[in-house]
């Protein structure tokens, strides 16, 4: 990964138009996917008191309301979240912290993990595959892979090193966590199949 990433920085540094494509690209995965990753910490953080609304993410995390709707119906279609009626109603998560990963949050909302022109389907250049297609579904897999090895039980352990009611971690769970962040899965995943809606 290292060698990827060295030989990526020297072959962008002759590329400028490739690197604002690919800031073009974060900056869109900086909108949609982080606004659920964030909302989903904050979820994690504040649950174990009972349900939490969106009003309370929403003042919690400066995100609209109207956004946070938007994205916790993608996030419940997904099975991410749950939803409590009545009184003292909001949401819960659909499952252990530990078995969500930061890709499963960020495809469930439709950002898509695919740099690649073509989206995959290897067209991009006069219904061809393009000479660098390679280059751009490779770096795709390792966002993927990276973001996969990164669980939500693990942003919620590294939260300041503190718990959601500000007492202190004992280290050893804090730097478990950042361990997890730090390992990220040596192993190959594929990506899911992108749905465009």
């Amino acid at each position: 990964m290292l060698a990827f990433l060295h030989w990526f920085v020297l072959f962008s540094l002759r590329n400028q138009r490739i690197i604002r494509n690919l800031l073009a690209y974060f900056m869109r995965l900086t909108t949609k996917g982080r606004y659920a990753v964030t909302a989903m910490i904050d979820l994690a953080i504040h649950q174990p008191d009972g349900p939490v609304t969106l009003k309370s993410i929403s003042e919690n995390q400066g995100i609209s309301l109207s956004y946070l709707e938007q994205l916790f119906a993608m996030l419940r279609r997904n099975n991410l979240v749950k939803g409590a009626r009545g009184p003292g109603g909001g949401y819960l998560l659909a499952r252990n912290v530990d078995l969500i990963s930061m890709a499963d949050i960020v495809v469930a909302v439709d950002e898509p993990l695919d740099i690649t022109k073509c989206d995959g389907r290897q067209d991009c250049h006069a219904g061809k595959r393009c000479l660098s297609h390679d280059l751009w579904s490779e770096l795709s897999n390792q966002l993927y892979t990276f973001l996969h090895g990164i669980r939500l039980g693990d942003m919620y352990r590294m939260h300041d090193g503190r718990s959601a009611h500000g007492v202190d971690m004992p280290n050893d769970m804090s730097n478990q966590a950042t361990n997890n962040l730090r390992r990220n899965n040596a192993t190959h995943v594929s990506m899911p199949p992108m749905s465009r809606s």
